[in-house]
């Protein structure tokens, strides 16, 4: 029986994925074999000695101890693309947003309260107050061709943009997935020289924080429009405040609202709903609990964010799971171990991580919790699992 811990409110049409018979999901368990959470931050509470993997139903982890986890060997899942379509959808209407005066024609509009027959006059007297442009045939940047960028600029496409694209890492299923409309930026500066609306759509490290500051908004076009609905921290308010002051931005949409921001003129403050949708809510929980299931009881791993990727089938009668440092000699030391204790290998996929590494060795017959011991003793290993398959 498996016991998973939920820190927040998940999908039912996740947790219903639980077979009752193997799990039991509870919010306060002691001991538990998983967690899973949506946004509670797990940097204020120590995380059980129990805990062997983690998953966050949705993108980003800034949430989760991902040092701390790594060092334990606690695999931390996230849900990259199930949110996609909610993301999307949400971007779309903040170019729109951008674009035209809604947001600011609906805040005038709602002072015309108790003015009777006169807001008919009024509303064509100062409707050119609010007169914006048409997105067909401009120019937007997407940074960041994940699942969520290629599905805004394939939309973007559809809607008439010229869009432009740059990602130096983008993977072969998003590349095929990809508008063949879509050009390829060569370089961020040369992008950011061309566009008139720039979208964002990367991770939040050290080498993208503040991506948008000072220097990227000065190779910029005047008027260009920003949005956001990536990470906070990518853009530096400071600078695109300055920017927005100087004429030179024309607005900015972020999903990330922060007090320097708030009521500022030409930007938009969203509250966070990027993937405030019940689809992507499901989506997330669905992902988040297979990718849970598929590791406790096989040990395959998909969608790490501190792991290597590393699945194989299960077709034999037990499995060793190793996670180690990433240094020389570390399976042939396992195999060794085995071969002492004349346990015969059936298959091994090892797989790396910058500084470390993860396997899954499959053997014929059972295997003697003294030979896991041994294992365990060499130094460089971190943690040693074993699974059994009832026979048949």
């Amino acid at each position: 029986m498996y016991t998973i811990q939920t820190l927040n409110n998940i999908s039912r049409k996740g947790l219903t994925l639980f077979p009752a018979e193997k799990y039991r999901t509870e919010p306060s368990a002691d001991r538990p074999d998983a967690i899973l959470l949506r946004s509670f931050n797990l940097h204020d509470q120590p995380i059980p000695q129990s805990v062997l993997a983690i998953a966050r139903a949705g993108a980003g982890v800034n949430n989760i101890p991902i040092d701390e986890c790594t060092k334990r060997g606690i695999i931390v899942f996230n849900t990259p693309g199930a949110n996609a379509n909610s993301v999307k959808e949400l971007l779309i209407a903040a170019l729109l947003l951008s674009a035209r005066g809604i947001h600011e024609g609906l805040a005038w509009t709602a002072t015309l309260s108790g003015k009777g027959a006169d807001v008919t006059k009024l509303v064509e007297k100062e409707k050119a107050r609010f007169a914006g442009t048409e997105l067909l045939g401009k120019r937007l940047g997407v940074v960041g061709l994940g699942a969520i960028g290629a599905m805004v600029a394939n939309a973007a496409v559809g809607m008439g943009l010229d869009v432009i694209g740059y990602d130096p890492y983008i993977t072969v299923d998003n590349a095929w997935g990809l508008s063949r409309a879509v050009r390829r930026a060569r370089s961020l500066e040369n992008l950011f020289a061309e566009v008139d609306y720039l979208t964002i759509h990367v991770p939040y490290t050290d080498g993208t924080a503040n991506m948008i500051d000072e220097k990227a908004l000065a190779m910029m076009r005047p008027g260009v429009r920003i949005m956001n609905f990536a990470r906070s921290g990518l853009v530096n308010n400071r600078d695109i405040l300055a920017a927005i002051r100087a004429g030179k931005v024309a607005g900015y949409v972020t999903d990330f609202p922060e007090d320097e921001l708030i009521g500022q003129e030409h930007v938009l403050c969203v509250p966070h709903l990027g993937a405030s949708t019940e689809e992507a809510e499901d989506n997330c929980a669905v992902m988040a609990v297979e990718q849970l299931k598929a590791f406790l009881e096989t040990g395959n791993i998909r969608n790490s964010v501190n792991f290597p990727e590393c699945q194989m089938d299960a077709n034999h009668r037990s499995r060793i799971l190793i996670s180690n440092r990433n240094i020389p000699n570390m399976v042939g030391q396992f195999t060794t171990v085995l071969a002492k204790a004349r346990i015969n290998i059936a298959d091994l996929l090892n797989r790396h991580r910058d500084d470390v590494a993860y396997n899954i060795i499959d053997i014929e017959g059972t295997i003697d919790p003294v030979v896991a011991d041994e294992i365990r003793k060499i130094d460089g290993v971190i943690t040693v699992r074993v699974i059994e398959r009832p026979s048949a």
